[in-house]
């Protein structure tokens, strides 16, 4: 009897024991991630880009690398004698746009503001920088005054549409980098404040028809999945300026998706955006 008592306590402790090792053993199943199907502008890091070069990787495009480093395609284009259809490659470095203050001489002849100009001197100076410094006048607004000077700060930002928001803000990894508004075909998107139009297109995947627009050395506005684009590359807008109609260009439902960015960074709109 106390050798069949023994037998059960050593059976016992050995099928604890194979329970134990085959639960510490046991692998957990893998996380289920999403088919990779190229990088879009929620693709890269959200800080603000301050290198001066960048590797290129797969999935960029001299577009997108322009956007979220805070620069004009054109410029890079040309700072890295890119030519038209500005075709890169993984493992490529390009240079990207670095300005500086220049002072031109003192002459009892002229009065022209300080300008900026490239510090590659194989650039043609006399080009206007789209996403780059302040420019000299250059230009008028509709309203006939003097324009073409990027200003220190946004005077003041306005709403892109009358329609509510369907879809805030989130700054997580893979989280909405700017606000949606469901609405109708053919509603007028506007300008959120004064600036110049550096962009016009649809080389970005996943968000159709997109106008981008300088409004200072600091921030740039986005206005995706239109359906007419009504201003051009260069021109300059006013806030509250109609530059679009909503539209489902690259997305299944009729809306226009806003950000806001800051040195390249998505920040959240609704920081500036007034108080409805």
């Amino acid at each position: 009897m106390a050798l069949f008592k023994k037998l059960s306590l050593h059976s016992g402790i050995l099928f604890f024991c194979i329970i134990n090792l085959s639960c510490s053993g046991r692998i957990q199943p893998a996380p289920v991630s999403e088919l990779y199907q190229g990088k879009t502008f929620r693709d890269f890091k959200q800080q603000a880009y301050s290198a001066k070069t960048y590797q290129v990787k797969a999935g960029d495009t001299l577009y997108s690398i322009a956007w979220y480093s805070g620069n004009d395609y054109r410029d890079l284009a040309r700072i890295n004698k890119i030519s038209s259809p500005y075709q890169i490659q993984p493992g490529q470095i390009l240079t990207l746009v670095k300005l500086i203050k220049v002072k031109k001489p003192k002459s009892n002849m002229s009065t022209r503001p300080t300008s900026k100009v490239m510090m590659d001197q194989s650039v043609d100076p006399s080009k206007k920088q789209a996403y780059g410094e302040s420019e000299e006048i250059v230009n008028k607004d509709p309203a006939g005054s003097p324009i073409g000077q990027f200003p220190e700060r946004v005077k003041s930002w306005q709403w892109p549409t009358i329609e509510p928001i369907s879809r805030g803000f989130s700054a997580r990894e893979q989280g909405n980098k700017g606000l949606d508004f469901l609405g109708k075909l053919g509603l007028p998107i506007l300008a959120a404040a004064d600036g110049k139009i550096v962009y016009t297109g649809n080389a970005l995947r996943g968000f159709g028809n997109l106008i981008i627009i300088k409004h200072s050395d600091a921030y740039l506005t986005a206005y995706a999945h239109n359906d007419n684009m009504l201003v051009k590359e260069q021109q300059w807008v006013m806030a509250g300026q109609k530059i679009a109609t909503m539209g489902r260009s690259g997305t299944d439902e009729v809306k226009l998706h806003f950000e806001v960015r800051y040195k390249g960074k998505s920040v959240n709109p609704l920081r500036y955006l007034p108080s409805k």
